[in-house]
């Protein structure tokens, strides 16, 4: 039996069943393997065991008229005319409304839209299309929140020859005044924000805080159905680590995440970048998860601030980050940050590799020859796993022909040919494991490396040659609409679909008719979905292709073995 064989054709079905689950879960239908995400995940409890109810009591979506909760927090917004003011630095320009001193827009100022470089990427945004906000206030009692108008004290808005530019926005609501002080630096996508609460009421209060990001649940643009990213919500404490919360399990009520901690913070993660909101390091906080509006959803925290006796004031800090997922940027706001840069199951693997690949870009200055050189390492790394399998498979080729007459001889008896062919393997001192499991042990880096690649920013409108960004597919002769996909033409593809038929000629051909006919079928079928994948992903297949299609046809005129 040709393990080797039967482990690609293995390997080759299930890449065509994970492609078919995720067109469905991009079309919005059910998992094939997952079935409905929001089914798997358990219904919070309390302590006692019922069913938890909502955390906190954070103001919802804006209504017509201004109304109030039971704790007297309006939901509605104020009747009064806002001012939205632009703050602008070298690397964000942001949009902070008056109304509630929500961020409402937040355009990335060195990072270009995808295949439109007049165009910035914008993460906070409330326009038509897209609704995705920033919120801070008090809860409590009948407080300045998110809804309350401010006043903004006078202030330069832009950074000029300064280090940093402060916006301060001012309110008092029944005796409690709260300013809000947002700090911009120059080269971070961090804000600080300052919540200072000062009781002129003649009783003690105690007010929480909280910090709230909204956004709908739209696709991304331009997200392809080929390869699976996360975009929703995510919390992160010191016990329970990173959690992803999916936009489907807040709208069915039935998600599982930490509820209570003394650390931790809230974020939405997208493709390539994230939002976040870090509280101090520790104290007791709460997290929750909701659905405000159809296609609505906030993830929040909610800290104490603790008595506050009249005449009194409490301080509260905060970190706004929002920007690119770059490891090193991601690594300095928070412990487990870095999180949010999804290298799947693999990340004590994917990491070393993405090091290795900032390493040689040090060096290189471009990350299409880095794709190159990193490739051409790992290869080598791998010298001796992939030059023992090649072995074991010129000597698969070179007794083909006596495996097929012992296959033709034994076609009724399945016991006598398998009993034929160990000794066939005995004689000729062949492993008929010999040639795939080489090729398993390397798997788990390939795939990490698959990640690191996927998931890498800095892929994004980096160019190399003829490509013009290394996360979008290869163009170079054009993009076609067939229906509802766009189709790219680019010479990638084809030199991938070329690298996989050389290979198929180089290994033994398969005994049965029918299944060498698949075999020949497999680089067609991959490099249609090659089409649709990062050129920076297809550009390290095709090296790795070529450097295979090298060492094994050397391997293979060494043995004397007959190549294609």
């Amino acid at each position: 039996m040709d393990i080797k064989r039967t482990v690609l054709w293995v390997i080759f079905s299930f890449s065509l069943l994970m492609l078919w689950d995720n067109y469905n879960r991009y079309t919005g239908k059910p998992s094939i393997f997952f079935g409905d995400p929001a089914a798997q995940v358990a219904q919070p409890v309390a302590a006692d065991g019922s069913a938890a109810k909502p955390v906190g009591d954070v103001p919802t979506a804006a209504t017509p008229a201004t109304t109030t909760t039971g704790a007297g927090v309006p939901v509605g917004a104020a009747a009064v005319k806002s001012e939205s003011i632009t703050i602008t630095t070298d690397l964000v320009k942001a949009e902070i409304d008056t109304a509630g001193g929500e961020i409402r827009r937040l355009e990335l100022l060195q990072h270009h839209a995808s295949g439109d470089k007049t165009q910035n990427v914008v993460l906070f945004d409330a326009s038509a299309s897209r609704t995705y906000l920033g919120q801070t206030g008090l809860i409590g009692g009948a407080y300045p929140n998110h809804k309350s108008m401010f006043t903004a004290v006078p202030g330069p808005r832009t950074l000029d020859a300064a280090d940093q530019v402060q916006l301060v926005l001012k309110s008092e609501q029944n005796g409690v005044k709260l300013t809000k002080t947002f700090t911009f630096k120059r080269g971070d996508y961090k804000i600080d924000i300052k919540h200072d609460v000062v009781n002129n009421t003649g009783a003690a209060i105690t007010p929480s805080l909280y910090l709230q990001l909204v956004r709908d649940g739209a696709k991304l643009p331009n997200e392809s159905m080929f390869y699976s990213t996360f975009t929703g919500p995510a919390i992160y404490t010191d016990t329970d680590k990173f959690q992803k919360v999916t936009f489907e399990s807040i709208e069915k009520g039935k998600v599982d995440h930490a509820l209570k901690a003394d650390s931790g913070w809230i974020s939405m993660v997208q493709h390539y970048f994230v939002s976040a909101f870090v509280p101090p390091a520790t104290g007791p906080r709460e997290f929750f998860t909701k659905k405000l509006d159809a296609n609505l959803y906030a993830v929040g925290t909610i800290l104490p601030l603790g008595s506050v006796a009249p005449g009194a004031s409490a301080t509260m800090d905060a970190t706004l980050f929002s920007g690119p997922q770059e490891s090193k940027r991601l690594e300095a706001v928070t412990p487990g940050f870095e999180l949010v840069k999804d290298y799947g199951w693999l990340t004590i693997i994917a990491k070393p590799i993405f090091w290795l690949m900032t390493q040689i870009h040090q060096i290189l200055g471009n990350w299409g020859w880095t794709i190159i050189v990193l490739t051409i390492v790992i290869k080598l790394a791998f010298f001796p796993l992939s030059a023992a399998s090649y072995r074991s498979m010129g000597k698969m080729k070179l007794v083909t022909p006596k495996m097929t007459d012992i296959r033709t001889r034994y076609k009724g008896d399945p016991q006598k040919m398998n009993a034929a062919m160990m000794e066939l393997y005995k004689k000729e001192k062949i492993n008929p494991l010999g040639g795939c499991m080489p090729i398993v042990i390397q798997i788990p880096v390939f795939i990490s490396l698959y990640w690191v690649l996927l998931a890498s920013v800095e892929m994004r409108n980096a160019p190399w040659l003829w490509v013009a960004d290394l996360a979008s597919p290869d163009i170079l002769f054009g993009s076609y609409m067939i229906g509802s996909f766009n189709l790219t033409l680019g010479i990638l593809p084809i030199l991938m679909a070329i690298s996989m038929f050389i290979q198929t000629k180089l290994n033994p051909t398969p005994p049965d008719p029918i299944q060498a006919k698949v075999m020949l079928f497999m680089p067609i079928a991959f490099s249609l979905m090659f089409f649709f994948f990062p050129a920076g992903l297809v550009l390290y297949w095709v090296v790795n292709n070529i450097l295979s299609i090298a060492q094994q046809w050397t391997i293979s005129k060494k043995m004397g073995v007959p190549t294609i």
